[in-house]
């Protein structure tokens, strides 16, 4: 039976269209990426090694559990020490400034060639002190370290080979996962990063594609850098941004998948959601700084000019995802007919299954050979958390969109590797953001549709929507589980305060209440849609029945139990209200309906009059429930049911205004100056 839209489902069914299409397009040059890193590379042009002088900057920002591990490393780098300049760029300040001078004091005592720099003021961040170095390096060649990496002592051996063109600009190594096993999230974290480095970056390598340098664990040619306009702090991403800017003059790149520095994934959930913003808000900075100039610039091809556009843009699929969500258990109710084929729902299933998952697994088999097994136990955690962070993501999107400011925030490390290591009573914990409320929204709202689907007799969309749902609650509640409050200039090995431990157990309190309002928003809509909304669908289903059926006895009973279903008076429709939404009118029109078929039952089944009567009968069930299909979208949004989500709403809002409350106490009293010179 075909059902005609309504302007409002029609623009509804429209935006979830659209925004099918375009993630699919997205996901579609995903799997070409997959077929170009397959290709067979030519042999490199690579010179026999030659110790040219490089200089090493290091950029910190109270990096106190860290900074040591990664000088050290640099330190023990198998390397002429004449001929390898270290900078390491301090803009700390907490006691990260003290434990770096008397780390660099013990290492020139030694012979290196090392400096700690100091800036007067932390203007443009990471890009303002790279660009603050820049002004004294003279060597041809500049390796980047963050500070949670830990470079091999063979690293400059291995990588300055690789610069035998002069036309190379950077080369790019394969990030390794130091504490990839320390967690659901570090797991999840490895698996995107190497889909990353090992589909992306290697379809690009070598290519006339763009190529994007990763911030770190690499190396510039330093005529590059200044030829493209050295380092800009107008985004959140300036080493996407310069890797652009030098390929459009020109540069080539390599990327270096055999090379792997080893880095520290961060195990704090708030961390996480953090470095994922800035990596989404920089990425859309970037095509709103350079998206222009991209496609207007001649020399560029067709191909990599779609593809750069592809690459600074992929995050806004995040936005197209929550509408997706949103919509589509407004369609179902709407009862929409969303599959592939009519009535081969398994088609549409299969087709998600495809482009999704399994795809996964079959690139998991390819991209990890021997060990893809134990990768593919991951994959799970995979598509929950990358699903989980759309919210987190959306609003970065929308934040570079409106170009709203936001400071460089860097992801807190300490010092974790090893399962046993702790780092919840460390500093630099974050707490939970506003943007942990839209997550807990998104998963509530993902149960209510769960429940859609079931009673909508569309169980094919159960999983397409459970899945974003656990990912938002878990990410919303492992954001909640993961806050600690501990001032971030306290000093190492320094016990938590009285204050502190108060404000942790705030946390804690908070998480327990957040769960108990979860457990019962989600009792409260499946009771909502039970009482309201269920009965109606009943009501419409018996009516479809009732259109298909030539038995009045069925007809009187179907009658009978939708007359049980629907409530005897009342208009669910409670903005400007209608006759036909009204439910005495709706008992009008069945009793009379009753009365027909009553008559009907007298009347022998081969008369016009019984034949016209039946056609009568099928009439008024469809106006009927097309009527009842009116009503259906208020008894979602009835009174009683607005009122309970603004309390809802509230009480969520009530605790976030206490833990910031608390927040900004500690705030106030973190006011220990940094150590050191």
């Amino acid at each position: 039976m075909e059902i005609v839209l309504n302007p409002f489902i029609g623009t509804i069914f429209n935006l979830f269209l659209i925004s099918a299409l375009v993630i699919t397009m997205y996901t579609l040059n995903f799997y070409y990426l997959v077929l170009l890193s397959s290709r067979r590379i030519a042999n490199m042009d690579v010179v026999a090694f030659k110790a040219d002088s490089v200089t090493i900057h290091l950029p910190i920002y109270n990096e106190k559990y860290v900074a040591a591990r990664l000088i050290d490393a640099v330190c023990k780098m198998d390397y002429p020490k004449e001929k390898m300049r270290i900078m390491v760029l301090d803009d700390s300040d907490d006691d990260t400034v003290g434990l770096i001078a008397d780390l660099v004091a013990k290492y020139r005592k030694l012979g290196f060639y090392i400096e700690h720099i100091r800036r007067p003021t932390r203007s443009g961040y990471k890009a303002g002190a790279l660009k603050y170095a820049m002004s004294t390096t003279n060597t041809d060649f500049v390796a980047i370290f963050d500070a949670d990496f830990m470079p091999k002592p063979w690293f400059l051996k291995r990588v300055l080979p690789h610069f035998s063109k002069p036309n190379i600009g950077f080369v790019q190594c394969r990030w390794g996962h130091a504490n990839e096993n320390y967690s659901t999230i570090t797991q999840a974290q490895a698996m995107i990063l190497d889909f990353h480095f090992l589909i992306e970056q290697k379809a690009k390598s070598h290519s006339h594609l763009f190529m994007n340098f990763n911030g770190t664990a690499g190396m510039w040619r330093r005529n590059c850098i200044e030829d493209a306009g050295g380092w800009h702090s107008a985004t959140l991403v300036e080493d996407l941004d310069l890797s652009y800017r030098a390929q459009m003059r020109g540069w080539e790149c390599v990327f270096l998948p055999d090379v792997v520095v080893d880095a520290e994934l961060p195990v704090q959930m708030n961390a996480v959601k953090r470095q994922q913003f800035r990596w989404a808000k920089g990425s859309i900075q970037c095509a709103i700084k350079q998206g222009l100039d991209i496609a207007v610039k001649r020399k560029i091809q067709v191909d990599t000019k779609i593809q750069a556009f592809i690459q600074l843009t992929r995050h806004i699929v995040f936005p197209l995802i929550l509408l997706q969500f949103l919509t589509l258990p407004i369609l179902l109710a709407s009862e929409v007919n969303l599959y592939v084929i009519s009535y081969l729902p398994a088609v549409t299933l299969a087709t998600y299954i495809a482009m999704g998952p399994f795809a996964y697994a079959l690139i998991i088999q390819k991209m990890y050979g021997e060990s893809w097994r134990s990768k593919l136990i991951q994959l799970p955690y995979f598509i929950m958390y990358n699903a989980g962070l759309s919210v987190n993501n959306t609003v970065a999107v929308f934040d570079a969109i409106f170009g709203k400011k936001n400071e460089f925030l860097r992801t807190p490390k300490y010092g974790i590797l090893k399962r046993s290591d702790k780092w919840d009573d460390k500093a630099y914990n974050l707490p939970f953001t506003k943007t942990t409320l839209l997550e807990m929204f998104f998963g509530v709202y993902g149960i209510f549709g769960v429940f859609i689907a079931i009673y909508s007799n569309n169980p094919t969309f159960v999983p397409i929507i459970l899945i974003p749902t656990a990912g938002f609650l878990y990410i919303a509640l492992m954001s909640i589980s993961h806050s600690r409050f501990k001032t971030n200039k306290s000093k190492l090995n320094v016990p938590i305060t009285r204050e502190q431990k108060m404000a942790n157990l705030t946390y804690k309190l908070a998480l327990y209440s957040i769960l108990v309002l979860i457990v019962a928003g989600g009792i409260a809509a499946y009771a909502g849609y039970s009482s309201q909304v269920y009965p109606l669908d009943l009501s419409r289903g018996l009516l479809d029945a009732i259109s298909t059926s030539s038995d009045p006895q069925d007809i009187q009973d179907h009658i009978l139990a939708i007359k049980g279903h629907l409530p005897r008076d009342g208009n669910p429709v409670w903005i400007f209200p209608t006759e036909t939404t009204s439910y005495e009118r709706m008992h009008r029109d069945l009793d009379t309906m009753l009365s027909g078929v009553q008559t009907l039952a007298t009347l022998p089944t081969d008369s016009s009059a019984y034949n016209t009567g039946m056609l009568d009968m099928k009439v008024r069930s469809q106006e009927l429930s097309d009527h009842i299909l009116d009503a259906i979208p208020y008894a979602y949004v009835s009174i009683s049911n607005i009122i309970i989500s603004m309390l809802w709403v509230v009480l969520i809002i009530v605790i976030f205004a206490a833990l910031k409350h608390k927040k900004d106490e500690l705030t106030e009293s973190d006011k220990i100056p940094p150590t050191g010179v």
